[in-house]
């Protein structure tokens, strides 16, 4: 009697068949086993309607033979992929197609169960064909015991020992985006506090969302401040004011920089200490007589073109150990001094 064949297509010899062909049969068979054991092979698939998984009985390269399957090719419908109806095993098996269409596994025919990737889904599934019927057999999915459960751009987490995602919760390949106004929190081991950002009800653009970091880690006691754009920065903390080092007579003009405060040092003749050409209500400048010489040598704070104390002239600080603030509110007033 002539072989026969498994539906995976391994050959069954009779005793007394085949003579002088054990060996190299029994070596094919034994390929065979290591390919649905786990060997890997990409199948083309149709651009549209069936792609059947062949057998070869008696031979390598099977696609039906192999654990492990890759689905390629541009499909341009909703295909399927079929297996016949004697077979039974199971396949880890990734839709590697191109195109936004299902791609359906399933017995080539009768009414049993099938398994589909949505026409957004391009990963991987593990299918167990069952062949329990005959006529109408099944294909299932398995999806117990921590198995990816979401969509390829979902971030997967654990729940109840099965991998699940969220689409409010997604990967777009550069970014993690949290949707539907959801909040990253950071929370500690007993889930009863957390630390968490969340976004506006509205959002109309990136940048205005964007929280920018600074690059250096700062000093000891220093604060973070804004430049009003979304970038941080460290400054000293001292009430708002950023000490500058000592200025000295050589310095002068200083250029005064609003939120500055600067030590004015007049031993070695006068300075002067001009004003931001454009203030904005509420800027502040401040100074003090480093040296308690300002009696001898004065400061002179130039007013850049806006009023001081409500008057168009430039302030002469004639008294020594002097130290005080400006702070800018009008046209009318222009800089006032908070400390007279």
């Amino acid at each position: 009697m002539p072989s026969s064949y498994t539906p995976l297509g391994i050959e069954k010899m009779l005793t007394g068949e085949q003579a002088g062909l054990w060996g190299d049969k029994t070596n094919t068979n034994w390929d065979i086993i290591e390919q649905i054991s786990g060997g890997y092979i990409t199948q083309a698939c149709n651009g549209t309607g069936d792609t059947p998984l062949a057998v070869t009985d008696g031979g390598t390269g099977a696609s039906l033979a192999h654990r492990v399957i890759k689905l390629t090719g541009t499909i341009t419908g909703n295909i399927t992929v079929s297996l016949p109806l004697d077979a039974q095993n199971f396949y880890f098996v990734e839709n590697g197609t191109s195109g936004v269409f299902t791609v359906e596994f399933q017995y080539t025919s009768g009414s049993g169960t099938s398994v589909t990737w949505a026409t957004d889904d391009k990963g991987w599934k593990i299918i167990y064909a069952k062949a329990d019927d005959g006529t109408n057999p099944n294909l299932a999915e398995i999806t117990v015991g921590g198995l990816p459960g979401g969509s390829t751009t979902e971030i997967q987490f654990n729940s109840s020992g099965a991998f699940g995602g969220s689409a409010n919760l997604a990967w777009d390949g550069t970014n993690v985006l949290i949707d539907a106004e959801g909040a990253l929190r950071l929370g500690d081991a007993a889930g009863s506090a957390y630390v968490g950002l969340q976004a506006p009800a509205t959002i109309t653009g990136d940048t205005a969302y964007t929280l920018k970091l600074p690059i250096a880690t700062g000093n000891a006691d220093q604060i973070l401040v804004t430049d009003g754009s979304g970038n941080l920065s460290f400054a000293d903390n001292s009430g708002g004011t950023s000490w500058t080092a000592v200025k000295v007579t050589g310095d002068s003009p200083v250029t005064g920089v609003s939120g500055e405060g600067y030590f004015l040092n007049t031993t070695a003749g006068v300075i002067t200490l001009t004003l931001p050409g454009s203030p904005s209500l509420g800027d502040e400048v401040s100074f003090v007589d480093y040296a308690g010489t300002f009696a001898t040598y004065n400061l002179t704070v130039g007013r850049n073109g806006k009023n001081i104390q409500g008057s168009a002239a430039d302030l002469t600080v004639a008294t020594n150990r002097a130290a005080n603030t400006l702070v800018y509110v009008d046209t009318t007033q222009g800089w006032l001094l908070k400390n007279n």
